[in-house]
């Protein structure tokens, strides 16, 4: 029997549970349009929820996230945030350092701003979104040292720039938990991308939540949940709207101008799904153009991590900020780019000739079909495709095996060596001691992945099986239709993509009547970032969707 389950939030999984239709084999619009056989997932969903099991985080607590930068704080007053406000909310990477070169405000200034949205708004208030799991301690005096450089030209526009991290991503005087209680004292020195953002000049100003295990955890529980960092809220309907996971802090804290930008990751939706969630702009990268190298993996085939952020233009300086060859990196690949490459000249892309392949089945949306009108009416041409009748067998065995390795490999080489704990099966015993506090929603995933007994021949041959169908997924619509790219919603087609490992963007292109932001995704073949991005910036300019989440402003 053949089911349709939404690819939500996982690095991989879903967002938003749209129930599925039933009229016809191929006709319901779902998170994920994934086919997958009974008991073969290439799709978790996750349940709608209302009630959470839990809100509010019980291993840390608001006044010791701040208890290191409050004294750092006295000198910044609520004068002096109500006066930077109208100056940095919604403001871009360049409208921020051209505020900084006019003497508006200081790196400092720039950084304290954001520490205080997130001291002021995050946590235990009525408007709390718990998406910000710690704060880099050493971040002000970062900010102060960034002030003491003269910003001349050819320094990358990511300098002095505070930047927040998916809690899976390793970062020097920080700890890296990926959400779970058995990591909560993982201090790490940083990962590969960490470190370019740091050649760049950028400032690490903190940690943001996630879906546990980047979701490959718990399997019943609400997106954005974490024992570490509690539950993830959505800016756009706190306890209504769901937030997209895994990478669930990331987006909300864009959204809620709590950083300039974030860095999320993704197996299969989980940079896509909260990045159209919360409506922001989120990138997945061709797998191996971002280092994978010291954050918390799923799986070594698939894991990306991909820049989010508020507008098309930080997405390019972001993603150019934090690409590049890495040798300790089994997928890595030397693009032999310049720094600038994707968003130098970004202001004069065009959608002119284009062709883009348009799903009929996505026909019914009517924002999507707003969106298409948008791109045409920027000269781009717009084909009706059928899809290929393609499915992703064994996608979830491919994440188990790949896991059951993977981990192991990351606490070797990059955890905290006091930690002890090597495998799914360490993780699972520790968690058992206090069930309450580390798995109150259960760790039915893990217990997957302890007992699926796959080999190494196996799972050769489900990268092989999926790769393929992902390709021809796309390529062969493509190829047909001569098409340049292919257009979808949120993270419907995230498992494709990802079995491809084919780039995607999403940008907001609107609201549902409930105020659930919806995102138009681009996705292209192999090293095409640059190509969505430009498409992307031209639909992002004429359609000027994005709405700010009023009860942050």
């Amino acid at each position: 029997m053949i089911r349709y389950f939404s690819l939500f939030l996982l690095l991989f999984i879903f967002s938003c549970k749209d129930t599925p239709k039933k009229e016809e084999a191929r006709t319901p619009i779902s998170e994920s349009e994934t086919i997958v056989e009974d008991n073969d997932l290439s799709a978790i969903s996750t349940k709608d929820f209302r009630d959470f099991k839990v809100l509010d985080s019980k291993l840390i607590t608001k006044a010791e996230i701040w208890s290191n930068i409050n004294p750092q704080m006295e000198d910044f007053k609520e004068a002096d945030y109500n006066r930077l406000k109208p100056l940095i909310l919604e403001a871009d990477i360049p409208t921020l350092q051209k505020h900084i070169t006019d003497g508006n405000f200081n790196y400092e200034q720039l950084t304290k701003f954001y520490l205080f949205r997130i001291r002021k708004f995050d946590r235990e208030n009525d408007l709390s979104l718990n998406s910000v799991i710690s704060i880099n301690p050493n971040v002000i005096d970062k900010a102060k040292q960034a002030d003491g450089v003269e910003f001349e030209q050819g320094m990358h526009p990511i300098f002095g720039m505070p930047i927040l991290l998916k809690d899976n991503i390793n970062a020097d005087g920080m700890v890296t938990t990926a959400g779970a209680a058995a990591l909560k004292d993982n201090r790490t020195g940083d990962a590969f991308l960490t470190k370019q953002l740091k050649s760049k000049g950028a400032l690490i100003l903190g940690k943001a939540n996630l879906s546990e295990w980047a979701y490959f955890f718990c399997g019943d529980c609400p997106s954005g949940y974490s024992a570490v960092g509690g539950q993830t809220l959505n800016p756009y309907g706190r306890r209504i709207i769901d937030t997209g996971g895994s990478s669930s802090g990331s987006g909300v804290s864009v959204s809620a101008n709590f950083a300039a930008a974030a860095i999320g990751s993704e197996t299969s939706g989980s940079i896509l799904s909260p990045a159209s969630s919360n409506s922001i702009v989120g990138l997945k990268p061709t797998i191996g153009l971002v280092s994978r190298s010291g954050v918390v993996p799923i799986s070594s085939t698939l894991d990306t991590a991909g820049p989010m952020t508020k507008t098309v233009m930080d997405n390019a300086i972001l993603l150019d900020a934090i690409f590049g060859l890495d040798n300790s990196d089994s997928k890595t690949i030397d693009t032999l780019l310049d720094n600038g490459f994707y968003y130098e000249n970004l202001k004069e892309a065009t959608v002119k000739g284009n062709r883009f392949g348009a799903p009929k089945r996505l026909l019914q949306d009517t924002l999507y079909i707003k969106a298409l009108d948008v791109l045409k009416k920027q000269g781009a041409v717009i084909v009706e495709v059928e899809e290929e009748q393609l499915g992703l067998p064994n996608f979830l065995r491919l994440l188990n095996l790949d896991m059951k390795k993977d981990l192991p490999l990351y606490m070797e080489r990059y955890a905290n060596s006091y930690i002890k704990l090597r495998t799914v099966q360490d993780f699972m015993a520790y968690n058992l001691k206090d069930s309450l506090v580390s798995m109150p929603y259960g760790q039915n995933l893990f217990k997957g992945i302890s007992e699926d007994k796959g080999d190494a021949i196996f799972l050769e041959r489900i990268k092989d099986t999926l790769k393929t169908n992902g390709k021809q997924y796309f390529d062969k619509p493509m190829q047909a239709q001569n098409l340049d790219g292919f257009l979808s919603i949120n993270n419907y087609h995230a498992g494709f993509a990802a079995a491809a490992e084919y780039p995607a963007l999403t940008v907001p292109m609107g609201y549902q009547e409930n105020g659930r932001p919806m995102g138009l995704t681009f996705i292209s073949s192999r090293l095409r970032e640059r190509q969505l991005l430009e498409w992307a910036y031209v639909y992002e300019q004429a359609s000027k969707a994005r709405v700010a989440p009023k009860d942050y402003n």
